[in-house]
């Protein structure tokens, strides 16, 4: 039986007043704490984070710079911590960019470390790129620094914090949208990945083909999970209210295997879960299905 800290982030990549700031109490309430069991569990609680701002911010350009700031601070400091004490952190709420502070932590307390990212999307917009200004849109970019000259500030004295090999992705669909933007794949650089047309059809194959690449060259993992990685059809409680999402995706079942197949190949350090938006979700099926995820995940690690 193992440790684990639950830590929660309040943080909307918008700055709204709720919605993805409220993903961890609302997935304690459907039951998340029980579903860590039987391992002892640490609630930490949520960080504590500025008033959130919807305006772009000037050390990053990103909205809601100021509670980006903290929530990358304060996770470095959790996370770093928990590690070296021989804790499993598990992270919820939030979006993507809770990884600007996780994998930097990482960096300081795991020599090569490496980072299993699920997600609908690659991340990789620069800077003067991004036209929504959420930070989700960008950090793999910036944590692989194949983008953010534009960064000032402390977050910019942290970056880059990951290695090209030390990464490896499973799910992405946004080829066309990216496509708009003028950007490339991250494959094109030499990243380890299996967009979702090339996975589909076998996630538990994939999920065990990216950790064995992680593997061999990393000591140890993150696996991050952005919720958006499902089909909307049978997670809508992700993206933006009346804004459409990215059709296609996973569904629950498959991205099941993806998680447990990929912990139970062994060298974890850590889970995050990202993107549920609470007030999408009136019945709280989603949630209670996003739970479900983590308890299984749980009980596969190795």
């Amino acid at each position: 039986m193992m440790t684990i800290e639950l830590i929660g982030v309040p943080f909307d990549g918008y700055g709204r007043d709720g919605h993805q700031a409220r993903a961890a109490s609302a997935l304690r309430e459907a039951g998340l704490v029980d579903a860590l069991a039987p391992h002892s569990v640490r609630d930490s609680g949520d960080l504590s984070l500025p008033v959130f701002e919807t305006g772009r911010g000037p050390q990053t350009g990103l909205l809601n710079e100021r509670a980006l700031l903290a929530m990358a601070e304060q996770l470095n400091e959790r996370v770093a911590t928990a590690i070296t004490d021989e804790v499993f952190p598990v992270v919820v709420g939030g979006d993507c960019a809770l990884l600007l502070g996780v994998v930097p932590a990482l960096r300081d307390v795991i020599e090569r470390p490496g980072l299993l990212f699920l997600d609908g999307h690659e991340d990789t917009m620069p800077l003067d790129v991004v036209e929504d200004g959420e930070a989700a849109n960008c950090e793999i970019g910036l944590l692989l620094g194949v983008t953010g000259r534009l960064l000032t500030g402390p977050l910019a004295q942290r970056l880059p914090a990951l290695e090209i090999n030390g990464l490896a992705m499973l799910g992405q669909r946004d080829d066309e949208w990216r496509r708009r933007f003028n950007v490339g794949s991250v494959s094109d650089l030499g990243v380890w990945s299996r967009p979702l047309n090339l996975m589909r059809d076998d996630p538990g194959e994939a999920a065990r083909a990216a950790a064995t690449h992680l593997q061999a060259n990393t000591n140890r993992w993150w696996l991050h999970i952005d919720l958006d990685v499902l089909d909307p059809e049978v997670f809508g409680a992700q993206g933006l209210p009346d804004y459409p999402d990215e059709p296609d995706g996973l569904d629950f079942g498959q991205l099941t295997a993806v998680t447990t197949e990929a912990v139970g190949t062994g060298g974890c350090a850590g889970l995050s879960v990202a993107i549920y938006d609470p007030e999408q979700d009136p019945d709280s099926a989603d949630a209670e299905a996003t739970v479900n995820l983590v308890r299984e995940t749980i009980r596969a690690l190795t």
